[in-house]
């Protein structure tokens, strides 16, 4: 009980130095808890948007999987309207009706503005069908009664400020529809951001699916009374053969949309995950160093304790609870904040595009615990070297001044750890960048990551003190016996400024890492650009979606002025049967011949312009050695909804690219010969040459032809570059913002190590101020002391980062990424930006400082 006791005196005795400490814990946990709250509350937004949504027993066909839902002709695979009839005659069905559904739309208003959502949700066209009814109701004007009308949802009607009578224009695979809108509807669930327009039934199933007498699925309601999967049973009975459906009751239906979207959710969990982990490595240094210091500074008192008889366990003990009481407020506060941070995120999604209701909150049990119990364990745990270095003071160090002695022999065996472990760690390295496979490189590594920081992390008291020598020759002794206060101050206890630059350490070297991959990443495309493609133009769907080019779209391209020649690229499912009798499942690149001139491939054997011949094909170099494929070969072709050919071997390619890697290229008249009109693919991309000095003129043209069709783009090769650019850029912002986290709480580090080492210091500052020391050279003292730290922290993990992303390049380069590019701007502005931390961290401390009254600092017992 006196321990608990004594524990809880020191503890609210101190709590002004704990709470940077307890800041950094409820950061953390915030993090946590606030991913484990956004991701549960994702999970049940679409859990109720998907069993809404459902019906009783949803026929669909079998073959709708994602990998064909929709065939590369931006038409849905669908079911024979027949089926509606049988399906109804089921014994316990209310009713049946035949739903259309197609993703593969674009909707504009009159001014060719894309409708869409923003937040890469899908635009989904339909008939409106009694079974809306259970996730949706008109709240304005009625539904769809002719080709001409269509009825919008009310949340893409608020957002694009949509009204009745307003024109809308939807592209289909099977031309445009032109629409007045008719009716808005309201969704009585919460909808994450998909646009969603209805037609009548004849304009959806003409229109979406090509098609009149046919359906996406259909909609079974049972009778009251009748469970689902006894309507499942019976329905399959009515329809005979089953075997080109697939039956689901409304549980079944949920639960594969959601399988659907879970690897999305759990890919975004995991990764906010991941930095609230970096975050919580970085917080166990900001507590192991406060509780050193705490430590340090109540040596004399702990000495005290033990000569009145407390025991080792005693004080070891009292330690601990102090770290479980900083655990406890610190997990608290931050499972609250983490709440507060979920709601802060679904605002942030709203802004986005992705709608997500405040009313759908989940806060499960389960999170609370996880903040709580990862929050106190990780403090207790970084308090434990401490605590025990606590129970180690013997009772005569309560007649010493202040402060216990190093442990020279400690310092010396722990350098020699950290020295071993980073020479391990950097062999790893070494060893990953010559590897030959990219798997067996991946894996050492991690490995050489893990070691290096764990070594650099062990070895940095020794670091520190090599490191804050130099940087004080460069810059601290310009400022004269302030600076060399300054050094020596820093020099003090490398112990410790080698845990408060490693906790800075962590979150640079990530940054570093990263910076470098994504600029070698940048500069090894651009190079296989200017390589490889010979296209003046380049017009994908915009959004990198993966949409096909609708037919009167690439019939634009086609007619814009000024264009030397137009190439189309389809890809087309296939299963190939190589000479040597082995058959895989693979996708041909069906392509007009000037594609050759347009991505420029090596040919290792035979002519490509001859693959573009009749009934000929090309095959990368891999699968030739694989299936003993020679020129003049012929593989059997069985073009999926298509016949079957025997296509002669004309040329095979070099793999060694990264664009096309692996393709087999045909002519586009071959595949036309073997496969349907209404089967074939659309376009996936297409090329464009311009005529001889018509490259502006050219440009123009087709973002002109392109004008009415914004789901697609235009983009010179340049432009190809800065998209590259801007994509990785994006995605690094992303990191580097969830990695300000960790730096945060870095410098958080910073800030408290300052401010305890001022209170460390305060009868020593007394005696300097005494003797002429100014408030102005003590401020300064101290930000220089907070600079030579940060920049310690800064070079340490700026050197390991690009390190790390030297030795990743050369294992992105066994994939075609073969050009290393250091991005010095960012590494410099990093550098730079640490400096300025130092002195934004030094503010506080140096201020307290400066006001000390210098009696009273004189007057401080150790």
């Amino acid at each position: 009980m006196t321990v608990w006791k004594t524990s809880r005196r020191n503890f609210f005795a101190h709590k002004g130095r704990m709470a940077l400490s307890a800041v950094a814990v409820l950061l953390s946990v915030a993090f946590v808890c606030g991913t484990l709250v956004f991701t549960d509350t994702m999970n049940t937004t679409f859990d109720k948007l998907f069993a809404a949504t459902a019906a009783d027993v949803t026929v669909s066909p079998k073959t709708s999987g994602d990998d064909d839902r929709l065939p590369g002709n931006g038409r849905p695979v669908t079911i024979p309207a027949s089926a509606v009839g049988k399906a109804a005659k089921a014994t316990g069905a209310k009713s049946a009706e035949g739903a259309v559904s197609s993703m593969s739309v674009t909707v504009v208003d009159s001014h060719d503005k894309n409708m869409g959502s923003t937040s890469g949700a899908p635009t989904i066209a339909g008939n409106w069908t009694r079974n809306d009814l259970r996730s949706m109701e008109i709240s304005s004007g009625h539904g769809p009664r002719g080709p001409t009308e269509v009825m919008v949802d009310a949340d893409t009607a608020e957002k694009h400020h949509l009204k009745l009578g307003d024109e809308l224009r939807t592209i289909t695979a099977n031309g445009d529809i032109k629409a007045r809108i008719s009716g808005i509807a309201t969704f009585k669930v919460t909808n994450p951001g998909a646009a969603v327009v209805y037609f009548d039934t004849a304009t959806a199933q003409t229109k979406l699916l090509g098609r009149p007498d046919v359906f996406s699925l259909i909609s079974v309601t049972a009778e009251a009374g009748v469970a689902d999967e006894q309507l499942k049973k019976n329905v399959a009975t009515a329809l005979g053969d089953t075997s080109a459906y697939k039956l689901q009751t409304q549980k079944q239906a949920a639960a594969a949309n959601k399988d659907s979207m879970g690897s999305f959710l759990d890919v975004m969990k995991y990764a906010m995950l991941g930095f609230a982990g970096i975050a919580l490595l970085v917080g166990i240094f900001l507590i192991v160093n406060t509780f050193s210091m705490l430590v340090a500074q109540r040596t004399r008192e702990i000495g005290l304790m033990r000569a009145i008889g407390s025991s080792r366990k005693q004080v070891n003990r009292s330690v601990l609870i102090e770290a479980l009481f900083l655990g406890v407020v610190g997990s608290l506060l931050g499972v609250g904040a983490g709440v507060g941070l979920a709601v802060g995120l679904m605002k942030l999604m709203g802004a986005m595009g992705m709608e997500l209701s405040t009313d759908d909150l989940t806060v499960a049990w389960t999170t609370p615990v996880v903040g709580l119990v990862l929050g106190i364990v990780v403090t207790v745990v970084a308090a434990y070297f401490p605590a025990r270095r606590a129970g180690k003071i013997s009772p005569m160090a309560a007649l010493r001044e202040a402060g216990t002695p190093a442990d020279g022999r400690a310092g010396r065996v722990r350098a020699a750890i950290g020295l071993v472990l980073t020479l391990c760690g950097g062999a790893a390295l070494l060893a990953a960048t010559r590897a030959d496979e990219s798997s067996e490189g991946s894996l050492l590594l991690g490995v050489g990551v893990l070691l290096t920081l764990i070594g650099f992390i062990v070895i940095g008291p020794l670091l520190a003190g090599l490191v804050v020598r130099v940087l004080s020759a460069v810059t601290l002794r310009m400022f004269g016996p302030v600076g060399r206060l300054a050094e020596r101050n820093a020099l003090r206890n490398p112990r410790r400024t080698g845990a408060t630059g490693a906790a800075l350490m962590v979150g640079l070297a990530l940054v570093a890492c990263l910076s470098v991959v994504g600029s070698s990443m940048v500069a090894s495309a651009t190079e296989e650009l200017d390589k490889s493609v010979g296209a003046d133009f380049i017009i994908q769907p915009a959004g990198g979606d993966g949409a096909p080019i609708v037919d009167q779209a690439a019939r634009a391209v086609e007619a814009a002025g000024d264009i030397e020649h137009v190439t189309s690229y389809k890809s087309v499912s296939a299963s190939l049967t190589a000479p040597d009798g082995t058959t895989a499942k693979d996708a041909l690149v069906a392509a007009d011949p000037t594609y050759k001139d347009d991505v420029r491939r090596e040919t290792v054997s035979g002519d490509l312009s001859e693959a573009y011949g009749k009934d000929a094909m090309s095959v990368g170099d891999t699968y030739a050695t694989e299936h003993h494929v020679k020129v003049g070969d012929r593989i059997t072709v069985a073009f999926k909804g298509g016949e079957t050919a025997k296509l002669k071997v004309a040329a095979i390619t070099s793999d060694d690219v990264n664009i096309d890697k692996g393709a087999m290229y045909t002519n586009i008249t071959t595949a036309a010969r073997y496969v349907p009109a209404d089967t074939l693919p659309q376009n996936m991309i297409m090329f464009a040459k311009a005529a001889d000095g018509k490259e502006k003129e050219a440009y123009a043209a087709l973002k002109s032809a392109l004008a009415k069709y914004p789901q697609y783009e235009v983009k010179n090769q340049a432009d190809f570059k800065q998209q590259l650019k801007d994509q990785i850029g994006q995605l690094l912002n992303i990191v580097y913002g969830l990695l300000a986290l960790a730096i945060i709480v870095a410098v958080l580090g910073v800030v408290n190590t300052l401010a305890l080492s001022v209170v460390e210091r305060t009868r020593e500052i007394g005696l300097m101020r005494a003797i002429g020391l100014s408030r102005r050279q003590l401020r300064r003292m101290i930000r220089l002391e907070s600079v030579v730290i940060a920049v310690f922290g800064a070079l340490l993990g700026l050197g390991l980062g690009m390190g790390w992303g030297t030795a990743a390049q050369k294992l992105l380069a066994l994939e075609g990424l073969g050009v290393l590019e250091i991005p010095w701007p960012t590494i410099l502005t990093v550098f730079v930006a640490s400096a300025f931390v130092g002195l934004f961290a030094a503010l506080v401390p140096a201020f307290r400082a400066g006001r000390m009254n210098v009696l009273n600092a004189i007057a401080t017992d150790g």
